[in-house]
């Protein structure tokens, strides 16, 4: 919480380039299964927040933008790649994966629905197994060591130099 009692969110990239804090009410969470939002994060949906009503700083750069349509462009990292938000006339939508804490960020609504692909409700009913589980076909996951940056604020990243 902010000294006025305001909820307070923190996130940024994988990098750590680019880092963000919002002050204030998230507005309503959802994800857009559009064709659009399907190429910007490369991903089967975009999971969105709302900032509308909360104060957005960027902590640490900022994102570069594309231009996706007449109406909206869209933040990312330059350095990663790392999508974090989607801005239109009525506001801007942060990425809910870029936070550090998205657990706490539920979708309440889905959007673009005529693009859902169809295996997107399926995948709960997959197998799932824990990411060690894969060691003996994946060995050097054994001996791996993270470059991403931490789920909390820094004070300067990278720590050291990345070779």
């Amino acid at each position: 919480m902010s000294l006025d009692n305001r909820p307070v969110y923190t996130g940024g990239c994988q990098c750590g380039a680019v880092r963000f804090r919002v002050e204030g009410a998230l507005g309503e969470a959802s994800i857009c299964h559009c064709r659009m939002c399907q190429k910007a994060f490369g991903s089967f949906y975009a999971p969105l927040v709302s900032v509308r009503g909360a104060k957005l700083d960027w902590t640490r750069g900022e994102p570069k933008y594309f231009r996706s349509s007449n109406h909206v462009q869209r933040g990312f990292c330059a350095d990663c790649g790392t999508p974090l938000t989607f801005t239109a006339p009525d506001g801007v939508g942060l990425a809910i994966g870029a936070f550090d804490n998205p657990a706490e960020i539920a979708p309440v609504i889905q959007w673009g629905t005529e693009a859902k692909l169809p295996y997107v409700d399926t995948i709960p009913q997959l197998p799932g197994e824990d990411t060690m589980a894969d060691i003996d076909s994946a060995p050097y996951l054994a001996d791996l060591v993270s470059y991403q940056h931490p789920d909390h604020d820094t004070e300067q990243w990278p720590p050291e130099k990345i070779s």
